[in-house]
């Protein structure tokens, strides 16, 4: 029973992977699936997860940065990098959080002031400290510039509450998914 458990472990782990890097791959190199190919990837690596599969959902991680890069998306790097930090470990979080029963309102915390840092990091390493445009005027983007940081800790929080609320729902309904699939 233990080896078909571990052979199972690692099927999953391996769909969820290359579903993950299929869609990252497409959303990446097309330049504007990319939200499209976060949120698949983000689903997808929820599958070992619900069946409380971490180390396979780490390594279906691991595997889904690593085949993205191999696969092309090193020319598009900084596209990659908010996955890398925050998207792709996310779920991962969240099951951590449930199988160990982590106080809510400081794993919110914890993960808030992470998503905020990976924004941080997102407006340094791809805008380069620098927002601008050529669609609004020039005024729109000092300020926006001058007042990053309040609208990353305000609103990013404030998007990061919804969004976490909507994977721990999605997460929910993957594993109804793969319960009925499996059983």
């Amino acid at each position: 029973m233990k080896k078909n458990r571990k052979a199972y472990e690692a099927a999953l782990s391996a769909v969820a992977c290359s579903v993950a890097v299929a869609f990252l791959w497409l959303g990446i190199l097309s330049g504007v699936l990319t939200a499209l190919g976060y949120f698949v990837g983000v689903i997808a690596l929820m599958m070992p997860l619900s069946e409380k599969f971490y180390l396979g959902g780490f390594l279906a991680y691991v595997g889904t940065c690593i085949l993205t890069l191999l696969l092309g998306a090193v020319a598009q790097f900084w596209d990659l990098v908010p996955f890398i930090m925050f998207f792709g470990l996310h779920p991962l979080a969240n099951s951590l959080q449930r199988k160990y029963k982590i106080n809510g309102i400081l794993a919110f915390i914890i993960k808030a002031i992470w998503f905020d840092c990976t924004l941080i990091a997102g407006y340094f390493l791809v805008f380069g400290g620098i927002l601008g445009g050529k669609n609004l005027p020039a005024e729109f983007y000092e300020i926006v510039n001058k007042y990053i940081y309040l609208f990353i800790f305000t609103l990013g929080t404030a998007a990061f509450a919804l969004y976490d609320f909507l994977i721990f729902r999605c997460q929910a309904i993957m594993d109804r998914l793969v319960y009925r699939i499996t059983r």
